[in-house]
């Protein structure tokens, strides 16, 4: 992290020695049939490129034995367990940040051509080998011929064929081509990198969904004379927006609250069922669907917060950390928090742990 997150590329030669693929080609092929799952084909044919997104039934995807093409899929952590625990390998780096798991399978020659990312990637190759090649994003420029953001002029400087366990990390803005020799499977963890302009929109619009000015201040202008130019807007409701703009982000602690609950808002796919809210005393996980963040004042979960202070904070940030409570810290938690637990486990949001489990 100190030398290498967001400068510059990593190649770690058997970061995972003996890595499997959280799912197989058949099953990877069917569930891009699902609308509830985010897919793309990509095929080459010389110097062309076409792009299909999904859902894909089998009979859309070209023959396994057709060279130069790739299927994608995305968010595979929400459906897959053995992905979401792959993913759960990257949380030295903060919830906040990390995203999702994508699986790209490959026929030889197969790929989605040179391109950038604006968000940090780790590419783990976990079944066959994928060859690929690494430089500077130059000057950003694309082919306008083509339905991919693929990069008009790529200058590879570095080289690396990756076999099954090794991993390249790529910081965001790094060109980079990776072309499967043989068939493979590449899994890419993704991070989060909220764009400025529209976190600053999102978190707005939370803060105005909390504001509680009751009765609401409307505008006033008792001085104001007749004018001969009715057009313009008067400097009065100019400093009125200024103060409303400023009141609206000076509480910090709403500030703080409506980014968290912006930060954990779950997918527009994701749909949670009930479970048994009795069986807490089990012990319970955080569903995988689930997002789940803290502060200093609150804690977060499914664009939700509440606020925490004392034994039941800490409670509560165990669990975002570590997304498991065991059944003897369960027993520990106040009234109001095993309250909280059991609805949230009514929601869907929580699981009861299984004796499989951990």
């Amino acid at each position: 992290m100190r030398r290498h997150w967001q400068k510059q590329p990593l190649l770690v030669r058997q970061a995972l020695p003996g890595v499997l693929a959280p799912l197989g080609r058949a099953a990877l092929f069917a569930l891009a049939g699902s609308e509830a799952v985010e897919s793309r084909l990509v095929v080459r044919e010389r110097a062309s490129w076409r792009l299909k997104r999904g859902p894909l039934p089998r009979r859309a995807l070209p023959p396994v034995s057709r060279p130069g093409w790739t299927l994608l899929v995305q968010g595979l952590d929400l459906h897959v367990p053995a992905a979401r625990e792959l993913l759960s390998m990257f949380r030295f780096v903060p919830e906040a940040r990390l995203d999702d798991l994508m699986l790209s399978w490959a026929s030889d020659g197969g790929g989605v051509g040179p391109h950038v990312d604006s968000y940090d990637v780790f590419l783990l190759q976990v079944q066959g080998r994928r060859r690929w090649r690494v430089g500077p994003m130059g000057d950003g420029a694309l082919r306008p011929d083509l339905p991919l953001k693929i990069l008009a002029r790529f200058v590879p400087t570095e080289e690396w064929l990756l076999e099954p366990g090794d991993m390249l990390y790529l910081p965001p803005g790094w060109g980079h081509d990776g072309v499967a020799e043989g068939e493979c499977l590449t899994a890419s963890i993704g991070f989060r990198a909220p764009a400025r302009d529209e976190l600053a929109r999102e978190v707005l619009g939370r803060l105005l969904e909390r504001s509680d000015e009751d009765p609401p201040r409307l505008y006033r202008d008792p001085s104001q004379g007749a004018t001969a130019t009715p057009g313009r807007i008067p400097v009065a409701l100019q400093r009125f927006a200024e103060v409303a703009v400023a009141r609206a982000v000076r509480e910090r602690r709403a500030l703080q609250a409506a980014l968290g609950e912006v930060l954990t808002e779950p997918k527009p796919q994701v749909w949670f069922g009930p479970a048994d809210a009795a069986t807490i005393v089990r012990g319970l996980r955080l569903d995988p669907r689930s997002r789940m963040m803290y502060d200093d004042a609150h804690v977060f979960l499914n664009g939700e917060s509440w606020r925490a202070a004392g034994r039941d904070a800490s409670l509560m940030r165990r669990l975002a950390d570590r997304q498991v409570l065991t059944a003897a810290e369960v027993a520990r938690a106040s009234d109001g928090a095993r309250e909280l637990l059991m609805q949230w486990t009514e929601d869907g949001w929580l699981q009861p742990l299984g004796v499989d489990d951990d």
